[in-house]
């Protein structure tokens, strides 16, 4: 190139461009100091390791093992610090390096999680692809404020006719289910879950401690129901670390929070927070923390209370959404009085109890209605079912104790004999299969018909043939009857007259084949 070229203009304005471009890169790439405190462990055992060199941690920080392994930092002492491990113990050993994050545990939120079942740091359980979720927050947030709720307004179908009718439910309720084990607490909880498909709630099952074959089988039935797709599953099997059990129901709480928060409607099954309250005591003593009553540590109540108080009904200035949780906790003897399912009973808006008599006597589901209670559901329940089902609920606890007394084998007046008629009625229509919803039209003609001795006459082993018919009566020819009590509408002597009516040509069908 010759020198009158390289003067040329042109040419400048180029170099003096390329020159300009090597700077901005220069500038980019310039190494920026970071500061990254480090530790060594010191010691390791029982999901629990000891930290030294981490001076400037603070409670509950998120800290990095070597192999993106990870850890909470709980008991911070002038010398060391305790971290309560979130993976399996076997890869940390004793000085390895331990980094600090910066960050407080989160979890991914968002639609994404919709149909999938993840452990409670996020990674997919269910062999399909990493979530890649927008948005991370963290699990332990503040619950609303009292302004910012709004009174529990709109019922929460389950589905499940003595729930409906009897222990009703609203949307944004903290409903306890407890029982002895193998009662049916899960399965409940379950159809209830199934049951929202078709009312756009979303649901959220936490699996805390549970084998991992029932948490397989659980995600089988919302999937061979077509719930999944509306679901997420958070699990944190038995054999995983306590650390992982303990923190797995806030990150669950989290993941329903942010639909909450969006406006919609979402329910969620902490399955069991006995195993929860367990996790936590063995961390406790892991950490040598002083123990209290049964060994759990003093603030027992409140890692439940921060928990169930972010369970609420939104007000509409903040979307409107809502969160509806339904506790399970596992009784010994029936004993609603021990340590855990006394807190809990205080803490949440009224307790669904399952009778292990109930349920050796197959009626299922084996609710005992005179020990259980809906605080608030009361409120938001159709108009139709309090005209209905007022008297019920009374009526069928006195069967209860005048059938315990009848077993004595004393002569019976004639009224304590149709009161037990009746009230082996009604317990026959109370009973209710697995993966068998009834609709609300459905169960007000059952409980029609029984209150008006349309069931008195019919054999035992005949009640549930006679229910279908009923059933499929109502459905067919009451349907108008229906659309008004989904609307909110009292149930009109009218409608009454019409369910007793087609109630009645069922039962005279029934007689006749």
């Amino acid at each position: 190139m010759s020198d009158g070229a390289a003067g040329s203009p042109l040419v400048r304005e180029g170099l003096d461009r390329s020159l300009d471009a090597v700077r901005e890169s220069l500038d980019k790439e310039r190494p920026r100091l970071r500061i990254e405190e480090i530790g060594t462990v010191l010691a390791v055992g029982e999901g629990v390791a000891t930290i030294a060199g981490l001076k400037g941690v603070r409670s509950e920080e998120l800290v990095e093992f070597p192999g993106r392994r990870w850890g909470i930092a709980l008991n911070l002492l002038p010398e060391e610090i305790a971290v309560v491990l979130l993976d399996s113990e076997g890869s940390v050993e004793a000085g390895d390096d331990v980094r600090r994050t910066g960050r407080v545990m989160d979890v991914p939120v968002g639609e994404s999680l919709l149909g999938r079942s993840i452990d409670p740091l996020g990674r997919p359980m269910d062999g399909g692809a990493p979530l890649r979720a927008g948005e991370r927050r963290p699990i332990e947030r503040e619950a609303p404020g009292i302004m910012d709720r709004a009174p529990v307004t709109v019922p929460l179908q389950t589905l499940i006719q003595v729930i409906d009718a009897l222990i009703p439910i609203g949307r944004g309720q903290r409903e306890l289910i407890l029982g002895d084990r193998q009662t049916g607490k899960t399965a409940i909880a379950l159809d209830t879950m199934i049951n929202q498909r078709e009312q756009d709630v979303v649901g959220i099952y936490c699996a805390i401690g549970q084998r991992a074959s029932s948490v397989a089988a659980v995600a089988a039935a919302l999937r061979e129901a077509g719930a999944m797709e509306n679901s997420v599953v958070v699990v944190a099997p038995g054999e995983a670390p306590p650390g992982l059990r303990y923190v797995c129901p806030y990150a669950a709480t989290t993941i329903a929070e942010w639909f909450m928060e969006r406006g919609r409607d979402a329910l969620i099954v902490y399955d069991d927070l006995t195993r929860h309250a367990r996790a936590y005591r063995e961390l406790s003593l892991l950490l040598r923390r002083p123990p209290a009553r049964e060994a759990y540590p003093g603030d027992i109540f409140y890692i439940h209370s921060r928990l169930l108080e972010r369970s609420t009904h939104l007000r509409e200035e903040l979307g409107g959404g809502s969160l509806t949780a339904l506790p399970i906790i596992e009784t010994q003897a029936e004993n609603e009085s021990a340590y855990i399912p006394t807190n809990l009973i205080s803490i949440t808006d009224g307790q669904i109890f399952l009778s292990g008599e109930l349920f050796g006597e197959a009626v299922l589901p084996a609710v005992d209605v005179g020990r259980s209670v809906s605080r608030v559901g009361g409120k938001t329940q159709l108009p139709a079912y309090r005209e209905v089902s007022g008297d019920l609920r009374l009526a069928y606890s006195q069967y209860r104790e005048l059938e315990a007394f009848a077993r004595f084998g004393t002569r019976l007046d004639e009224e304590t004999r149709r009161t037990l008629v009746r009230g082996r009625r009604v317990r026959e229509v109370l009973k209710q299969g697995e993966r068998d919803p009834l609709s609300v039209l459905e169960q007000l003609g059952l409980l029609v018909a029984v209150t008006e001795g349309l069931f008195d006459d019919v054999d035992l082993s005949r009640m549930g043939e006679a229910k279908r018919a009923v059933r499929r009566a109502v459905s067919d020819r009451a349907h108008q009857v229906g659309d008004r009590i989904a609307s909110g509408t009292s149930l009109t002597a009218e409608g009454r007259e019409t369910l007793v009516e087609v109630a009645r040509d069922a039962m005279a069908s029934l007689r006749e084949a």
